[in-house]
């Protein structure tokens, strides 16, 4: 679908731009879940090749399409070494980090976990949740802090489109979210940077601002997604206050050619 070309003018647009640095939101490649190692291989290449053409640091945070092989379709060994969130972790980095940059703490968390055979479901593990806590300790209370990771904390998605009392699902949300919010009482967590549902949401709840920041292929390199065009947020901040705008930064779908 000419993702390439897409791609890339969205990182031209990030470098005309200029920002300190990027964080990924997740759904890197498109996708390891159930395709093949050779596959799996050439969508990471293309990814970690591309990623080179940014002109400022990088942060990927992991999304639900960058595990290898987890469904059956894809044919895969378990006891593959890059199994799993294994082979993010040998061609982009660790599946969660903590980042200091300008006086904030970003933690970049893994949402996703494995929910019985070609499932997943959104969640942060045991393991995040110990790390975070022993993190948490080394930071003083005033600093602000964002977090960043592929599956919504929070999101109204049931709620517009099936109605006020709808429930959302458990591949749509972090399924433990109250136990990580939880986490940050007493800290400065200021911001909820979330992906996985391609459209642009924001919400400001207990001093917390949480934003959907739509996707860079919108419905899939195939035109804009419940009206949000492809496109990123672009996030400013001083001292612990923050500003964001959506950029759209102008792709077009090419048209298929007539048969």
């Amino acid at each position: 679908k000419n993702a390439i070309n897409g791609f890339r003018k969205a990182i031209n647009k990030v470098n005309e731009l200029n920002p300190d640095f990027v964080i990924t939101g997740g759904d890197l490649v498109m996708d390891c879940l159930e395709q093949s190692y050779g596959r799996a291989d050439s969508l990471y290449h293309i990814y970690t090749t591309m990623q080179t053409e940014f002109k400022m640091p990088v942060y990927n945070t992991i999304g639900n399409h960058e595990h290898y092989g987890w469904f059956s379709n894809s044919g895969a060994d378990t006891n593959n070494p890059e199994y799993g969130v294994k082979m993010f972790e040998k061609r982009i980095g660790p599946r969660y980090q903590r980042v200091d940059r300008y006086g904030w703490t970003f933690f970049l968390l893994d949402a996703v976990q494995k929910n019985g055979p070609d499932a997943y479901i959104g969640g942060i593990d045991a393991e995040q949740m110990k790390w975070i806590k022993e993190q948490l300790v080394t930071i003083p209370d005033s600093v602000p802090i964002a977090i960043s990771l592929h599956i919504p904390v929070l999101t109204m998605e049931a709620q517009i489109f099936n109605g006020a009392t709808a429930a959302n699902s458990g591949w749509e949300v972090v399924v433990n979210s109250k136990e990580l919010l939880d986490a940050f009482k007493g800290y400065n967590l200021k911001l909820v940077l979330q992906g996985h549902l391609h459209y642009y949401e924001t919400m400001h709840v207990f001093g917390i601002d949480f934003i959907t920041g739509g996707s860079v292929a919108a419905s899939w390199w195939e035109g804009p997604y419940y009206g949000t065009e492809e496109g990123f947020v672009l996030l400013k901040v001083k001292g612990d206050k923050v500003s964001w705008e959506y950029i759209d930064y102008g792709w077009k779908p090419e048209k298929s050619p007539k048969s």
